[in-house]
């Protein structure tokens, strides 16, 4: 059988409960529901990093951020590590790109031209990092707006300063990544080589400038739409970071003080999420569309996940973080191929470093050197049981952003089915959460005499999978 083409489709900043099929009762997300149908929705996918840069280098190395040497935003990948795109390339896929990548440092200020690339394999490279301006005309969006003499400047909305109206939905950047990659489906129909294509929009991701139109729809129900999940003194028993960027986000320079926001202010600000999450579905909708149009569906391989989460006020915080509540890692996971891939809803905990090996499973292809994940491909196929793939899933923080300092936020997770627990290595403090009896995290049992033995075993578990991320590269040539 011929090698899968790969639609590869990861939005920014996206959470968990943001589409239909995985329980969001306002968002309008029919085509993701669909493909959750057709192919294996995972309700228990994790990020290893609530940070693009560490996330996105990892789910493309197949390796964890400190292993891959790719910790923080705002750094370099080092040119030697190996993506999976490398590899698929190098076994005869066509690669391609539009939207973000973000695997080294993308200021503006610093890279005058565009991010740094390493020998990524993207033959197809139309990059824009976010949806503003900056770059000149390496950014390809801008320079696609400028194709069409439009320009624009997102407003904040008449009732809030903290949510936006952004441009048109046939003007945002979501659309124009999709119009890329609805091209290069195109161009491939003819074409027998297998192909990847990445659709890295910058949506959901703050500053929550959904079109007009499709924020529009939510503004009648604005009253039913919940506050953030925040128990008043819920972090007094917190680490200092989470204190922290409650009074401001991003070390303040954000914005999103909690205290002075209104409930209308929460309100439009997570209509305007699930806004930009309504018009990402949309353009999902449009390249399934262009992939049955040329006769490729029953050949290609969809996946649909995002780098992380957004606490979009939960636990009084905006944004993200050094922190890892559900919201922040836990993201979606739909993975669907025709005749292939199963038709089931998966609640087995994965996380996003299995994607490299799951991927060069399909294409029949060799790891690449020091990969660190599990291959989903068994449970993919029904070869191994729907909900049973990891005992815990791991995430990290290594001085991931620069806002938090003095000093530097160092932070490590690990959850189970039942439980959480986090070290803040830069305290020797933690938390820990029995998700059975507390599925929103509110209640910290660091300090709880109960949960003791829980602490311990945790601590434990912990301590393994951070000693597992040690890189197994070089590998032995020999017994001595």
């Amino acid at each position: 059988m011929d090698r899968p083409n790969i639609l590869w489709i990861c939005s920014d900043q996206q959470r968990f409960d943001t589409l239909g099929c995985y329980g969001n009762p306002f968002v309008h997300t029919p085509n993701l529901d669909r493909l959750a149908e057709r192919g294996t929705a995972f309700t228990l996918a994790y990020s290893q990093s609530p940070v693009c840069t560490p996330s996105r280098a990892c789910f493309l190395t197949g390796r964890y951020p400190r292993t891959c040497r790719t910790r923080q935003n705002g750094a370099d990948i080092p040119g030697d590590e190996v993506l999976v795109t490398r590899l698929l390339a190098n076994a005869g896929y066509v690669c391609g790109l539009s939207g973000k990548l973000h695997l080294s440092a993308c200021n503006p200020a610093v890279c005058k031209e565009m991010e740094r690339r390493i020998d990524d394999g993207y033959a197809v490279f139309h990059w824009s990092h976010h949806s503003g301006a900056g770059w000149g005309t390496h950014n390809a969006y801008w320079a696609w707006l400028q194709d069409k003499n439009a320009t624009f400047t997102s407003r904040p909305h008449p009732d809030s300063d903290y949510a936006r109206i952004g441009p048109p939905a046939e003007l945002h950047q979501t659309t124009w990544c999709a119009e890329m990659a609805s091209n290069f489906i195109r161009d491939r129909a003819a074409d027998g080589r297998p192909w990847l294509f990445s659709v890295n929009t910058f949506d959901p991701h703050h500053p929550f400038d959904a079109p007009e139109s499709h924020l529009a729809r939510y503004l009648d129900r604005l009253d039913e739409i919940p506050l953030p999940n925040y128990v008043e003194g819920e972090l007094s028993d917190k680490t200092k970071w989470q204190r922290y960027d409650h009074e401001g986000a991003y070390g303040h320079d954000a914005g999103f003080r909690y205290a002075q926001m209104t409930p209308l202010d929460h309100r439009l600000v997570r209509a305007s999420y699930w806004a930009m999450c309504d018009l990402l579905d949309e353009q999902v909708g449009r390249m399934l569309d262009v992939l049955a149009q040329t006769g490729q569906l029953e050949r290609t391989i969809v996946i649909y996940t995002s780098d992380h989460g957004e606490m979009l006020g939960d636990h009084g915080i905006y944004l993200k973080g050094p922190y890892f509540y559900e919201p922040a890692i836990h993201v979606p996971l739909i993975v669907a191929w025709p005749g292939r891939v199963r038709a089931q809803r998966s609640r087995a905990l994965v996380e996003l470093t299995d994607l490299p090996q799951t991927l060069l499973d399909a294409a029949r292809l060799p790891y690449g050197p020091g990969m660190q994940g599990q291959s989903l491909w068994p449970l993919l196929t029904g070869q191994s049981p729907p909900d049973t793939h990891r005992e815990d899933v791991y995430c990290e923080y290594y001085n991931a952003m620069p806002w938090h300092q003095a000093p530097t936020a160092q932070a490590t997770m690990v959850r189970t089915n039942r439980f959480k627990i986090v070290v803040d290595h830069t305290a020797s403090h933690g938390e820990l959460y029995d998700l059975e009896q507390d599925p929103d995290e509110t209640h910290n049992r660091w300090d709880d005499p109960a949960y003791v033995e829980a602490k311990a075993e945790m601590l434990v578990r912990l301590s393994n999978r951070m000693a597992w991320t040690v890189d197994p590269l070089p590998p032995r040539r020999a017994a001595w």
